[in-house]
């Protein structure tokens, strides 16, 4: 098997033990702790995406002079053990800590992201990261499976011994990897690439952009089965999760397409034409008719796989090779923190206008998002600076 696939192959495993309780955190701290306060379950999430926000910059910096793949081995070891305690803690104040520290060693699974783009060759790199796009997908929807299953067999707290699972698999999987590292092209070291802690140029105008982009999808998640189930009157989950789904399936068509069209397109292209279909998609969704959100579920799922695909390999097309995993780490940071703003306005959104608010703020940030976008590219020098949309 390629290095690559393997790796590849090892992102799903991540993704899959690291969605195992995310649907279910409400359960676990009640049938733990005996606590159900919604709010004290929202601040503990927050507290996790603050968490891998800070964390993966620091493996990314620490992975300048270190192997990804030892650096998994060690982490991975660590989390697992960790995540293995955590069965056993029934303290809220030990919880805490426990659970925290598993997501600081965890976070390190992020450096295969870039790790694969650095041995991949550029004109691979939209297929790569919407193949990578779809396993996320996937993932979070088999990790959501696999943590129900073991909550109506087993316990809540059987999750963390999944996801210890999951960790010494990713272990073991690098650590095999070490062993064969004939297979492993070397990290480019020669010349030196100056980087800086801070984003700068076009990193920082990606970071920006993306900011406002992830931050206007995710504040219409949370709401979403809630304001479909009002539209529709249905009490069926399995429809409501079915709708919900509907982005990870035209992901998967949307993957299919573009390694059919792959080598037909540069980057620049494509990005505006996804925006304006968000754009479209997000006013339909907020239309109050079933066969409205319906169509425009189809329409923006389409629109945001594209768009952040093509802006990943924007970002990686600016950037060294050498410096893949310290500028993700940068982009990373800005995504995760327009997921954490929206995490904590949509509530508010809600409560204090209406289930339909949260798609008028998403458009008006998918506005922002294209206008911004444009002016980018406009101001590129004149080589790149063609706006093809």
């Amino acid at each position: 098997m390629k290095v690559r696939n393997f790796l590849i192959i090892m992102t799903l495993v991540a993704v899959v033990s690291d969605y195992l309780l995310h649907p279910f955190y409400p359960h676990f701290f009640k049938s733990q702790f005996g606590i159900s306060d919604p709010k004290a379950v929202g601040f503990y999430f927050s507290t996790v995406c603050a968490t891998v926000m800070v964390a993966f910059p620091m493996w990314a910096w620490i992975s300048k002079g270190k192997s990804e793949l030892r650096i998994l081995v060690y982490t991975q070891l660590i989390a697992g053990t960790l995540a293995a305690s955590c069965f056993f803690i029934t303290s809220y104040v030990h919880f805490w800590i426990v659970s925290l520290s598993i997501i600081v060693f965890k976070g390190s699974y992020l450096l295969v992201y870039p790790f694969i783009l650095r041995i991949t060759k550029k004109e691979e790199h939209t297929h790569i990261i919407g193949l990578l796009a779809v396993i996320i997908h996937c993932g979070s929807v088999l990790g959501a499976v696999f943590g129900g299953m073991l909550i109506d067999w087993l316990s809540p707290a059987w999750i963390f011994m999944g996801m210890a699972a999951g960790d010494f698999i990713q272990a073991g999987m690098s650590f095999y990897l070490l062993q064969t590292s004939g297979e492993v092209p070397p990290a480019a070291t020669p010349p030196k690439v100056k980087t800086s802690i801070w984003p700068q140029g076009m990193v920082l105008k990606l970071g920006i952009i993306t900011l406002i982009l992830y931050f206007s999808d995710f504040i219409i998640r949370p709401f979403f089965v809630k304001y479909w189930e009002s539209l529709t009157n249905s009490n069926s989950k399995m429809l409501s999760g079915a709708v919900y789904a509907i982005p990870a399936v035209v992901a998967m068509i949307g993957l299919y397409i573009n390694k059919k069209q792959q080598g037909a397109r540069n980057v620049y292209q494509g990005i505006i034409s996804a925006l304006l279909f968000g754009l479209a998609g997000l006013l339909l969704q907020r239309y109050p008719m079933a066969g409205a959100v319906f169509i425009g579920r189809c329409i923006y799922g389409w629109s945001f796989f594209q768009a952040a695909v093509r802006f990943d390999a924007l970002l990686f097309h600016v950037s060294d090779p050498v410096a893949y995993a310290i500028e993700y780490s940068k982009i990373h940071f800005f995504q995760n923190m327009g997921v954490l703003i929206a995490s904590t306005m949509a509530g508010v959104l809600v409560d204090q206008f209406s289930l339909r608010m949260p798609f008028m703020v998403a458009f008006a940030g998918f506005a922002i998002v294209t206008v911004l976008y444009y002016y980018v590219i406009r101001t590129q020098p004149s080589k790149t600076s063609k706006l093809i949309v």
